[in-house]
């Protein structure tokens, strides 16, 4: 039968280029082709030179047409034959020829994919001028071998199909780049959300040594172990830490470990492919690939399991992990925050967390105090709450305290620590009915030993601002009455010099000549 050349490529062409959707696009020619050129099958390959791995893109038969992600992991005796497409073989144009799929030295590794290693398959190959390597198959299972004129009419579609691929392989990553964006959106407004815009207060009293050590360990990249009871404020500090150093510009990625399921830990911490599992419909970032460039803080470590602890040792020695399901390698460059309430040399005893993990986290170890430890802090983060819990709450005036309700608070022991003390002050405003908070709710307090409170004729008045002055007072004895210098009572403050004479001005604390020391 004479065949119209002119015809053939008008029509093909057209089906072609004709759509974006490139299964469609493939779905349309197979029916069209099938009646010149012996059909059963067409599929599209792209190979990824960096990570050597191939990805069949797109199928059509005659169930239809589809879009698919099936990987092909290519042997490493094969990368430069890829690479070279049609070096040393028969080919003919541009077409790349085989009577028996399975044993090509190149296509063999498709045909354990497709399942048709007995089927011959013609193969239009990438050239240089492409700027990607890809491969169109067509393969027939009837048994019959592609002639000199099938070839011939085959090798018209090379430009078609250069022109369809480039234009869906860009379609494609405007795709992915608008998911990345979508899904980073969603994140964002999600921690938005969350995000309760707290400060470290206590951070001159209480918390100075910490602040002091998140001073120092911020501009660096190395690990951090957060150590502390549960509601210490572990989530504030690796936020300060990551705010005060060279990353803060990038990512802050914050994981809750101990609220994943084990089924889904890997998946959520380091993504997966389409169809890795069952309703595994998309691709999915995982959140050490979220914090690419910036930060990934790890709350609640201990909960991670066996399989996620050897997975997160490769990410922070060797800065590189696998999707679930996925054969490419993910580089990354994050710094990783963890924290924990749990003694993880018990579980390191128990067999439950890997000792080379620890002691890769445990490079900058920081406790962080309980409240029962820095019992001082409590009046102003009272203060600081009531503050707070006024503007979320709607009232119009912020409540005051009545007489002794900071020393009722001051001799709990708060085994929640600040969480808790954050509840409580926003029960006392539900409750109070605009009369002052007398926190009459805390009725299971443990007794403090009374030489944890200094013994004064004013401990049940004691107010912010007096709790604010003994600390000050404090610090002045302890500097010989100095204010300035390197023995100074704002060195020992970590205040400059200037702010500390305002605040005792305002608190009404003399010195100079008229010092209290």
């Amino acid at each position: 039968m004479s065949i119209d050349e002119n015809y053939f490529f008008r029509e093909a062409t057209l089906r072609i280029c004709r759509s974006l959707q490139i299964e469609k696009t493939l779905w349309d020619c197979f029916m069209y082709i099938r009646d010149y050129i012996p059909t059963d099958i067409m599929l599209i390959d792209v190979y990824n030179i960096m990570s050597g791995t191939g990805e069949i893109i797109a199928k059509a038969d005659l169930s239809g047409g589809k879009l698919t992600s099936t990987k092909i992991i290519v042997p490493a005796d094969t990368k430069k034959l890829i690479e070279e497409l049609g070096k040393n073989l028969q080919m003919i144009e541009r077409v790349l020829v085989t009577d028996r799929i399975g044993d090509h030295p190149i296509l063999g590794p498709v045909s354990e994919v497709i399942g048709h290693p007995n089927d011959a398959f013609m193969v239009i190959g990438s050239n240089p001028e492409w700027n990607f390597i890809a491969a169109v198959f067509v393969g027939n299972n009837r048994g019959e071998k592609y002639s000199e004129k099938h070839v011939k009419l085959f090798s018209l579609l090379y430009e078609p199909f250069k022109i369809a691929l480039s234009n869906y392989l860009r379609y494609r990553e405007v795709l992915r780049l608008k998911e990345i964006l979508a899904d980073d959106n969603r994140y964002l407004r999600e921690e938005l959300r969350q995000q309760t815009g707290e400060e470290i207060v206590g951070a001159q009293f209480g918390l100075k040594q910490v602040m002091e050590m998140v001073g120092r360990v911020a501009p660096m990249a190395s690990p951090v172990l957060l150590l502390g009871e549960t509601g210490t404020g572990k989530e504030l500090i690796a936020t300060s830490i990551h705010n005060l150093s060279p990353r803060r510009n990038a990512p802050f990625i914050k994981v809750n470990c101990g609220a994943i399921p084990e089924s889904l830990m890997d998946s959520e911490l380091f993504g997966h492919e389409k169809g890795a599992f069952t309703g595994a419909f998309f691709q999915k970032r995982g959140r050490f690939e979220r914090a690419q460039g910036g930060t990934i803080f790890l709350d609640e470590i201990g909960e991670l399991t066996q399989g996620a602890q050897i997975r997160l040792l490769r990410v922070i020695q060797e800065k590189e992990f696998e999707r679930v399901g996925g054969a490419e390698t993910i580089k990354v460059d994050i710094r990783v925050i963890a924290a924990t309430h749990r003694n993880l040399e018990a579980m390191l005893a128990e067999g439950k967390f890997r000792e080379d993990l620890y002691f890769r986290l445990k490079v900058f170890p920081i406790v962080i105090p309980p409240l029962r430890d820095r019992f001082t802090d409590i009046p102003a983060l009272v203060h600081y709450f009531m503050m707070k819990k006024t503007r979320e709450m709607g009232f119009v005036e912020v409540p005051t305290l009545a007489p002794g309700a900071i020393d009722k608070l001051m001799h709990y022991d708060w085994p929640g620590n600040i969480r808790e003390l954050q509840n409580a002050v926003e029960r006392a405003l539900i409750l109070s009915r605009e009369r002052p908070l007398s926190f009459d709710n805390i009725g299971y307090a443990i007794p403090r030993a009374n030489t944890m409170i200094p013994a004064t004729d004013t401990a049940n008045d004691l107010s912010f601002e007096q709790a604010t002055s003994q600390a000050i007072i404090k610090a002045l004895k302890m500097a010989g009455g100095r204010v300035g210098g390197e023995k100074g009572a704002a060195k020992l403050l970590n205040l400059n010099p200037s702010t500390l004479r305002a605040k005792m001005r305002k608190l009404g604390i003399p010195f100079g000549r008229k010092s209290v020391v």
